[in-house]
């Protein structure tokens, strides 16, 4: 059955051609991509486009190809396949009598956090004969010193080391500032890139012309390693190769692995990776990665079968489709760290916009996957806010937006962040957190956790009661459309966080918090009567309630409908559904009737309004044609325009989480 499964996966993606692919996707640091079609069209490159050297080539009965890069003089075996699964991204090769399968695998499972945050990714080969004849095959990989600095300038030193009871090459930069900046379209230039080959392997540090020369030339990397060095990553390109032989039938891997040594700061304290919270050091990470990676390997393979089948079940094909591609970039634009007493913490960065860590808005789009596949995940994103909300530094009554810039996570930055109200979210992020505390204390079947912080979670509904109906001139999570008073969609999730709270705080019990919860619960059925009315404007809702004419996508009605609030009656959603199908666009339904462009997770949040499969299939259908058809050949955008297609901007956020929004059931 398994098998049937994934082969009936293999041809609904037949035909998905997903715009960048995920290779090595781990961290908003050690993540890999490829920009184009086929994996030898161009070099792989860093989510936000800078190039990554790596290079695969293959030698059948001495004869060379290339599977990877655009390693000149070196022709394509062409690639007849490519599928990509949640935790896997399968590419088939085929030529000279030979079947190249190439898969690349991190071990992204979300219920053991351990490996979630081990910085280890797999290239995976293996080969069968297509013409019944034996061959003689060797398979070459590298990458180079672009993926340990920011700019391929900057001098690079490397060497050989014993992990695991295996060698392995290392590279890094030679200065090693670590956590020396931050910021939003660069790259980690501290801490260092393994390589582990498998056994028996050549392997080689050179540069990029001996190595992939010689390979090529006889199947033999150099004999002696180049000692030249430090020197820049883009002076001779140096590299890390291995090189070695196939044999039909049997898989042979490669690991890949990152150790940053500190990976970000909170509150101004360097904190290590969640896996270093007991002492472990990355020579015992290594060993144990090796000896659990057949295991990691079956495991991974399973859980794509389970998702796929349970997407596919869901949503259909094209659904399927668009999750599996949304699942390693929601999580690989996180890191998990330990906080000083081991408790997991999960930082967001918020790639391609500003760079902010740990930003609300992006967190609330980005938690039905984790709230789907473990709340343990979103509460590790949640805490450090509610510890930063808490504290006395932050001084309003509302919530922050953010905890600072990536990797430091030493307080707010975006627009008055500590030290004025201008340019704050509150209402937005008010909303935001209350809707996840209470969706956390229902997925994870306690309200532990959020109990640890309800003076604070009361003061931000405190907060919403007195400016959340009719939002002053203020900036919500769509903030790129500028400021907008009397925000309906808004107004919509004020009610509802408040609704959601209400149902929070009756759950947790206590007599006082029950006399809290009436009271909250009695404002926002009054508040949602009141919407009504202000918001009317015919056969729909308004976008703003002082501009008739006007309309926009009321996606925060969706946790109303996913945590059974029924604060809004039955008629809000049918008018509104009924009047999306009359303004939608070629690539999905609009934000509002401003601008053509739209938001990938808020037209997966409004399709999850309706009842109707049909219907949600409309929904659908358009945002699999965009990511098929998009120009823009970037990691998924979440923004975009719906006429044609092309990104606007962000590309590689995890709120992209938010495409598994149809699989909550509370």
């Amino acid at each position: 059955m398994l098998a049937s499964i994934g082969i009936a996966a293999a041809m609904t993606q037949a035909s998905f051609r997903p715009p960048a692919v995920p290779l090595v996707a781990h961290d908003p640091y050690f993540s890999v991509w490829s920009f184009s079609d086929k994996l030898t069209d161009t070099w792989p490159k860093h989510w936000t486009g800078s190039t990554m050297g790596m290079a695969g080539l293959i030698r059948i009965d001495g004869k060379t190809f290339r599977f990877c890069g655009d390693s000149p003089g070196i022709p394509a075996l062409p690639q007849t396949a490519l599928r990509v699964e949640a935790t896997t991204t399968h590419y088939t090769f085929e030529g000279n009598g030979v079947r190249l399968h190439v898969k690349f695998t991190s071990p992204t499972f979300p219920e053991d956090l351990d490996a979630m945050s081990t910085p280890v990714a797999f290239a995976r080969f293996a080969y069968e004969a297509t013409d019944g004849a034996s061959h003689k095959v060797q398979v070459y990989l590298d990458t180079s010193g672009e993926w340990v600095v920011d700019k391929p300038n900057q001098r690079v030193t490397w060497g050989r080391v014993k992990l695991g009871g295996k060698e392995a090459l290392r590279m890094g930069s030679q200065e090693q500032r670590i956590l020396n900046r931050s910021g939003d379209d660069l790259r980690i230039d501290w801490g260092h890139l393994y390589m582990v080959p498998p056994a028996g392997a050549q392997s080689a540090l050179a540069n990029d012309t001996a190595t992939r020369g010689g390979f090529a030339r006889d199947g033999q990397l150099p004999t002696s390693d180049d000692l030249r060095f430090p020197r820049a990553a883009s002076d001779q390109w140096p590299v890390m190769a291995t090189a070695f032989s196939l044999d039909a039938g049997k898989e042979a891997a490669t690991m890949l692995a990152y150790d940053d040594i500190k990976s970000l700061e909170w509150l101004e304290r360097p904190v290590p990776a969640y896996w270093r919270r007991n002492g472990m050091s990355f020579e015992d990470l290594i060993a144990k990665s090796l000896a659990a990676s057949t295991d990691w390997f079956k495991k991974a393979d399973a859980l794509d079968v389970k998702l796929r089948s349970e997407l596919t079940a869901r949503g259909g094909d094209k659904y399927a489709d668009l999750a599996c591609l949304s699942y390693r970039q929601a999580f690989a634009a996180h890191k998990i760290v330990a906080d000083i007493d081991g408790k997991p913490m999960m930082f967001s960065k918020e790639n391609f916009s500003n760079g902010c860590i740990g930003t609300v808005d992006v967190i609330y789009p980005a938690a039905p996957i984790m709230l789907w596949l473990n709340p343990e995940l979103l509460e590790a994103n949640l805490r450090p806010l509610f510890i930063y909300g808490s504290l006395p530094r932050w001084k309003w009554p509302f919530a922050p937006h953010d905890l600072g810039q990536y990797p430091l996570a030493n307080g707010q930055v975006y627009g008055g962040g500590e030290h004025s109200e201008e340019n704050q979210m509150p209402v937005e992020e008010c909303g935001n957190l209350l809707i996840l505390a209470a969706a956390h204390a229902q997925a994870a079947k306690s309200t532990k956790f959020a109990a640890e912080f309800e003076p604070t979670l009361t003061k931000w509904a405190n907060y919403l009661l007195e400016k959340g109906l009719d939002p002053e001139n203020q900036l919500c999570t769509d903030d790129f459309a500028g400021h907008l008073a009397h925000n309906a969609n808004l107004s919509v999730k004020a009610i509802v966080a408040i609704g959601a709270y209400a149902q929070l705080l009756d759950k947790m019990g206590g007599s006082a918090n029950k006399t809290l919860a009436t009271k909250f619960r009695t404002s926002a059925e009054k508040m949602a009567k009141d919407w009504m009315k202000l918001a009317e404007d015919g056969d729909h809702y308004k976008l703003a309630f002082d501009k008739s004419g006007t309309w926009s996508q009321k996606y925060n009605l969706v946790w109303d409908k996913l945590l059974h609030l029924n604060l809004f009656p039955k008629e809000v959603y049918t008018k509104e559904l009924a009047y999306y199908q009359k303004v939608m666009g070629k690539y999905g339904l609009p934000l509002d009737n401003r601008k053509a462009y739209t938001k990938l997770d808020w037209c997966v949040w409004t399709a999850c309004l309706t009842d109707s499969r049909s219907e949600f299939d409309n929904f659908i259908a358009p945002l699999w044609q965009m990511a098929n058809d998009s120009p823009s050949r970037v990691p998924l955008t979440d923004w975009y325009w719906t006429t044609d297609a092309k990104q606007v901007g962000f590309q590689a956020r995890s709120v992209v989480g938010g495409v598994f929004i149809p699989m909550l059931k509370f």
